[in-house]
């Protein structure tokens, strides 16, 4: 897995030693006050998270909504981590991160939102909980997940679903543009 090693750095000195640091992937999106703006201060969040190391970002892709069409594109991307969080606490910094950037509930599902932050896979587990599912539900369907993914890790498993490359060939990017 090609992606994953280039994203296993060593020991922090800021960090003290513990668990080991494990990959994770995170879809970013916002079509509301200034999105590109969203998207830059998402990704300075992600960088300053606790026991986590931003290391690289995708590019960003308009795509159309999903779900109510009378709303604004969004602006997509996707960021990968290294973490020594358990996958639920890195769910909760990442809610505690989107309140802090003023994230509101939408009005309707799929509705317009300041940023959403998505926990895509936190390496290559499979997790059903209360409060979340590894690897995101419908990650393998959605073009605005797996172009920008497809960017960072290409050879990422998804458990049940496959490669992110091969997935990423399987669904149409109508829709999609590069910022």
């Amino acid at each position: 897995m090609a992606a994953a090693t280039a994203v296993r750095p060593g020991p922090r000195p800021d960090m003290p030693a513990g668990p080991t640091w494990t990959p994770a992937w995170i879809g970013l999106g916002s079509n509301l006050d200034d999105p590109p703006r969203q998207l830059d201060a998402a990704s300075a969040g992600l960088a300053a998270l606790p026991q986590t190391r931003l290391v690289a970002n995708s590019r960003r892709y308009w795509s159309d909504p999903v779900g109510p069409q009378d709303q604004p594109r969004f602006l997509n991307a996707a960021a990968a981590l290294v973490t020594r969080l358990a996958p639920e606490t890195l769910l909760e910094a990442l809610r505690a991160l989107e309140r802090a950037l003023g994230k509101q509930p939408p009005a309707v599902r799929f509705g317009p939102r300041r940023i959403d932050l998505d926990l895509l896979a936190y390496d290559e587990l499979t997790l059903a909980s209360a409060t979340l599912e590894l690897p995101h539900p419908r990650l393998h369907e959605r073009a605005f997940v797996l172009y920008p993914l497809a960017e960072l890790a290409p050879d990422l498993w998804i458990p049940g679903r496959g490669r992110v490359a091969e997935l990423r060939r399987r669904v149409a990017g109508d829709g999609l543009s590069p910022l």
